[in-house]
C-alpha cells in the first residue's frame, strides 16, 4: 500500500528556512517515478512547487520559488525533501507530497517537466506552513 507522510511544517518568520520531508512507503525511489510538492492556500487552487524524477534526479521548480526552494531525494531513506529558504510572508498553505507511479521513463520525463497536479495519483495528508512575523 502506497503511503506518503509529510513532516516539517510549522510557523516561521519571513526570511527563515524550513525543510519538509516526505517519507514514502509501499514503493521505492529506484523506479522511474516522479515525486512532487504542491501547496494550497485557503480558497485557492493547488499549485505546483517542485517535482523530481526519482530515477535520475531531474528537477523542476516553479518560477515563484526558483532560487529559494530545492527539491531532493534520498533513495537510501526513501524520502523526498523540500528545502525552503528565504521564506516570504504569505497566506498559510498546506504543502502536499505526491507521487506519479506509472513507472514509464518517457512519461516520467514529461511529468517532471510539466509538474501538474493532475498527473499524480498518490497524495500525502499535507503539512501546514505559515510564514508570518
Amino acid at each position: 500500500q502506497v503511503q506518503l507522510v509529510e513532516s516539517g511544517g510549522g510557523l516561521v518568520q519571513p526570511g527563515e528556512s524550513l525543510t519538509l520531508s516526505c517519507a514514502a512507503s509501499g514503493f521505492t525511489l529506484e523506479g522511474f517515478y516522479v515525486m512532487g510538492w504542491f501547496r494550497q492556500a485557503p480558497g485557492k487552487e493547488r499549485e505546483a512547487v517542485a517535482c523530481i524524477s526519482t530515477h535520475d534526479g531531474t528537477r523542476m521548480h516553479a518560477p515563484s520559488v526558483k532560487g529559494r526552494f530545492v527539491v531532493s531525494r534520498d533513495k537510501a531513506k526513501n524520502t523526498v525533501y523540500l528545502q525552503m529558504d528565504s521564506l516570504t510572508p504569505e497566506a498559510p498553505a498546506v504543502y502536499y507530497c505526491s507521487a506519479d507511479l506509472q513507472g514509464n521513463p518517457s512519461r516520467a520525463l514529461v511529468t517532471v517537466t510539466s509538474c501538474g497536479p493532475g498527473d499524480f495519483g498518490s497524495w500525502g495528508q499535507g503539512t501546514q506552513v505559515t510564514v508570518s512575523s
